[in-house]
């Protein structure tokens, strides 16, 4: 691929033309995180983590920090809080759980719930093998893309279908981006 084409390319689509070197740092984690993956499903992860993370590419705590939610009152690990951190937000404690045993962390992840925010690339494969596995929905990206693509309905492997007009946007643009930055590789 040729980054400097793709990230020309989006900084002009998403980001007013210019991107910060966090929202770059970002970005090369999601994509080493899904390097193994097809382009559509890609820059769904990309569309996804631009959505979730108020277009910073960066992990970032849920705003509100799940005040006023079932979530938003201390857990059963240590009284943490489980509201939504990282790429795509994770919440409750059994997502931290699960996210701290298959990514083979030994428990560091449910001693420290803000790792996903501090860890980049913790964070970004959390969110690309989230997406992959179904470990938040039980959907996987796999169940909407392949034969066609359908960045609408993908929405439902993070959270139902909010917003998903508007990540399939996003997904276009990022998706248009990567195929024409893989056409002129360099």
């Amino acid at each position: 691929m040729n980054h400097a084409k793709f990230f020309a390319a989006v900084a002009s689509s998403l980001f007013g033309g210019r991107l910060t070197q966090p929202q770059v740092d970002g970005i090369n984690a999601l994509l080493a995180a899904s390097a193994s993956l097809p382009a559509a499903q890609v820059a769904y992860v990309l569309a996804t983590a631009y959505h979730e993370t108020a277009e910073t590419m960066q992990p970032i705590a849920e705003y509100g920090r799940g005040k006023g939610r079932a979530y938003g009152k201390p857990g059963r690990n240590g009284g943490q809080i489980p509201y939504g951190r990282g790429f795509v937000q994770t919440t409750w404690d059994a997502n931290y759980e699960r996210t701290d045993k298959e990514l083979g962390l030994g428990g560091a992840l449910v001693k420290n719930y803000n790792l996903l925010l501090t860890d980049t690339n913790m964070a970004a494969q959390a969110a690309v093998r989230g997406m992959v596995e179904g470990w938040y929905t039980g959907r996987k990206l796999a169940n909407y893309f392949g034969a066609r693509n359908d960045p609408v309905n993908a929405r439902r492997i993070i959270n139902g279908t909010d917003k998903a007009q508007v990540i399939a946007g996003y997904w276009s643009l990022i998706y248009k981006a990567l195929l024409d930055a893989a056409d002129d590789a360099a």
